[in-house]
């Protein structure tokens, strides 16, 4: 099992990171759908349980495009499919990811806790302290520019760059804008992941978080470079873009589908 709390700091108050992490989802699950793959949308419902009350999300990535050749050709469908469950109460949220082909197998369980801090809460998500030796701490910081490969880099996708023209906030161009600039949030996650095959468990663990962490510093960088895009809508407006895009995914997977042929 591999423990990693990742803590990453936002130019934007908690209340505005709300908004601004349900849109960067939306539109990074309709860029990510076509060909048939990408993200399926199974339930968006509130929930009110002895867990507490928010929205619930239950998706399916699809995944086989991704994999391959020859994985393709000899992995069931199941093999390349994820299940992911959301429990959403913000400022918390907790989200497990599981693959039904490998059963008790896998799981990767993300717990979120957002303060309006710089990243200096020792124990933001209030683990006991068997929990805490195991964690190792990551700051990821949405301006370094060293996860972008040179072939992938935009220059309006570049939070040392890019200024809003609704708040004035950016670029976050110095060495210590987290320590500098208002307003300023914390996104504390801490991801657990269990892989428990024999041989392969450290290598695939070690797998999986690095592509969690790269995934993560991606959607921050364009959640910052988003935000006058999503700056000053409402919550209303939010789960409206939410159906949308839930819509848009269904009806864009099956055009795929339907267009496909057994040579594609």
């Amino acid at each position: 099992m591999l423990v990693k709390e990742f803590r990453i700091r936002n130019n934007c108050t908690v209340e505005e990171y709300r908004i601004a992490q349900l849109f960067s989802v939306a539109k990074m699950s309709l860029n990510e759908t076509g060909d048939g793959e990408g993200v399926e949308v199974i339930k968006n419902e509130p929930y009110d349980d002895e867990n507490g009350k928010g929205q619930y999300t239950y998706k399916i990535y699809h995944l086989a495009s991704r994999a391959p050749g020859v994985v393709r050709a000899v992995a069931p469908k199941e093999a390349l499919e994820l299940h992911e469950e959301a429990w959403n109460g913000y400022p918390s949220c907790k989200t497990v990811t599981t693959s039904p082909w490998m059963k008790g197998d896998f799981k990767m369980v993300t717990e979120t806790m957002h303060l309006a801090d710089r990243g200096n809460t020792e124990n933001a998500l209030n683990k006991p302290a068997d929990v805490l030796a195991q964690r190792e701490v990551v700051y990821l910081d949405v301006a370094d520019e060293t996860i972008v490969s040179k072939s992938a880099y935009k220059k309006e996708e570049d939070p040392r760059v890019y200024k809003s023209q609704k708040t004035g906030r950016g670029p976050l161009s110095t060495a210590d804008w987290a320590e500098t600039c208002e307003p300023i949030m914390t996104c504390y996650k801490m991801v657990t992941v269990e892989f428990k095959w024999w041989g392969l468990q450290t290598a695939v663990e070690a797998l999986i978080m690095s592509y969690t962490r790269k995934a993560m510093h991606l959607m921050h960088r364009q959640l910052f470079c988003d935000t006058d895009e999503w700056h000053g809508m409402t919550m209303e407006e939010l789960r409206k873009l939410e159906d949308e895009t839930t819509k848009n995914l269904l009806d864009k997977r099956h055009k795929q589908l339907e267009n496909k042929t057994d040579f594609s």
